[in-house]
């Protein structure tokens, strides 16, 4: 069985949408990541931080889709991170409210014994010396290292970002990010030049209009579904870099045509993300709801054409 290491936070987040607002809830990164992850027989383990006020009921949620969670340390006296943030009507653009790292500003991360060789790692969100540092503690390269990234890093930490960049696989950021990172309006362009950069791959989410994903000159398009009730995007960027990763882990086979399955495997998986809020859908997600959803997503994108 694969291996995934996932490495980002576990959180508490409170969400104000045009629908609904919540108190505190949990939430994270590397929560989402694992949620989604957890969908495939693979083992898997998040390395992350949280204070003693996390509560056990939020680790056994974890614990019971079998994710491994002796590389989270718990902080003695110490508050767990948390963000709050309100959706705008459209629900493509939000006010963060609320940042405290609490226990993340001195994260420092320590790979479980058990996944020092792990298959796969996936570098959630995160400052990029704490990305960078997980890689060096490897026992050995991964067959694939995926990296999520935002525009803030780019913004205070260009140089350490460009310097774990240059040691991965796979990069997944949104269409303003690349556009940010490489000053490219064209998408095919900036793509172009973040692999450059060092990623043979990169995935560029589109949020409600899909997922593009590069390599060298080969391109692949993956729609997002059309969904009927979009509660609350928070961690559907996360839900689908977790069904990526968690793909390619049981796969086992790291090519441009799996890494078109798990595109699609990760799109899915976010369509149900956003169908309540936080972690709520994805908690009680059901094998045989992701399989009609992917069938869906099969009738939406496949078409016959005669040419003459």
């Amino acid at each position: 069985m694969g291996k995934l290491l996932i490495v980002g936070t576990m959180a508490f987040d409170a969400i104000e949408t045009p629908f609904g607002k919540t108190g505190k809830i949990l939430g994270g990164a590397g929560t989402f990541i694992g949620l989604a992850a957890s969908q495939f027989k693979i083992d898997a383990a998040i390395v992350s931080v949280v204070g003693d006020d996390f509560p056990q009921s939020y680790m056994d949620i974890l614990k019971n889709k079998d994710i491994d969670l002796s590389g989270v340390e718990v902080v003695k006296g110490g508050k767990t991170f948390f963000w709050e943030g309100k959706y705008h009507n459209d629900l493509n653009s939000r006010d963060t409210l609320a940042t405290e790292l609490n226990t993340l500003a001195d994260f420092n991360p320590v790979v479980p014994n058990d996944y020092s060789d792990a298959d796969i790692v996936m570098l959630g969100n995160l400052h990029p010396n704490i990305q960078l540092s997980v890689i060096k503690q490897m026992e050995k390269r991964p067959k694939l290292i995926v990296l999520d990234t935002m525009n803030f890093w780019m913004d205070n930490t260009w140089d350490e970002l460009m310097a774990v960049i240059s040691k991965i696989d796979v990069i997944t950021i949104n269409d303003e990010e690349a556009r940010q990172m490489t000053d490219e309006y064209s998408l095919v362009k900036a793509a172009a030049k973040i692999q450059e950069m060092g990623p043979e791959y990169v995935v560029i989410k589109k949020g409600e209009h899909g997922a593009l994903l590069f390599h060298d000159d080969n391109i692949f398009f993956a729609p997002a579904l059309p969904l009927e009730e979009v509660f609350d995007p928070t961690g559907a960027g996360d839900t689908f870099a977790g069904g990526f990763a968690g793909y390619l882990t049981e796969a086992g086979n790291i090519s441009f045509e799996s890494m078109k399955n798990a595109i699609i495997h990760g799109s899915n998986l976010a369509s149900f993300c956003v169908e309540r809020f936080g972690t709520e859908r994805m908690v009680d997600l059901k094998k045989s709801e992701v399989e009609t959803r992917l069938v869906q997503f099969k009738e939406l994108t496949q078409f016959n054409i005669e040419l003459t």
